[in-house]
């Protein structure tokens, strides 16, 4: 079964928008993996615009699952994660003021770079994922960096699922077949929904781990967020 990672980005910017503790991070990360959830994904950026350093060091005690931290290698980013040493780290490499994830790495053109950072990680005993567009020339470069996995950028496949899911869908299953070949794990993330997962967990071979947030938690505004979770999970499952 595909794992379902909660990416808990948008309660900590309903927190920071009035202040104070409510709604609480830790307390959220708890209930997600009590109702079901099997990782915890966050994504501080260097303006702590909602996931903060100190929120980084609160939640490592407190996922009993699998503690996923996303972000652009910058020096400082490397250093948390070497210090907090969660299950897995996700490069991606979006700027500073990038309201969101946009694109996927060119491994090619930053093979060296790459490759200087994943060797860190892997020498602290630490799963690192490279996120990545669906092209499949990518993937070599991806695993001659020394990647353990690669994430799919999924917005693309969300944007244009509801026209043609086929085709849609037809690049991620290309990528997933050629990370296969090199021995890669396969995550996958953004914009998947309770509309476009199922379909996409059906398709793409091999796919361990999604990271869902903004969806999820709009979703549970109108359906609760255990009932949410359950629902996610049920569309993960192979029956």
């Amino acid at each position: 079964m595909t794992k379902l990672s909660v990416n808990i980005n948008k309660i900590a910017t309903l927190r920071n928008a009035r202040g104070g503790e409510t709604p609480s991070l830790t307390e959220v990360a708890v209930k997600i993996q009590e109702f079901g959830g099997q990782g915890i994904t966050i994504h501080p950026r260097p303006d702590e615009r909602h996931i903060t350093r100190k929120d980084v060091y609160d939640l490592k005690p407190l996922v009993t699952t699998e503690f996923n931290i996303e972000g652009n290698p910058h020096r400082p980013f490397i250093d948390m994660v070497l210090e907090v040493k969660p299950e897995q780290v996700t490069l991606v490499p979006d700027a500073d003021d990038a309201i969101t994830s946009n694109a996927g790495w060119d491994t090619r053109r930053h093979l060296d770079f790459l490759t200087e950072i994943i060797t860190e990680f892997r020498n602290a005993g630490i799963r690192t994922s490279v996120f990545l567009d669906p092209v499949p020339e990518l993937v070599e470069y991806a695993a001659k960096a020394g990647a353990d996995r690669i994430e799919l950028y999924t917005e693309a496949y969300a944007k244009y699922y509801t026209a043609d899911k086929e085709q849609a869908i037809k690049p991620y299953y290309e990528t997933a077949v050629v990370a296969a070949e090199h021995g890669l794990g396969l995550n996958a993330g953004h914009d998947l929904s309770l509309e476009n997962l199922k379909y996409f967990s059906d398709t793409i071979p091999n796919l361990l781990e999604v990271s869902i947030g903004h969806a999820l938690i709009s979703e549970a505004l109108y359906m609760g967020l255990e009932n949410t979770v359950q629902a996610y999970l049920k569309r993960l499952a192979k029956w």
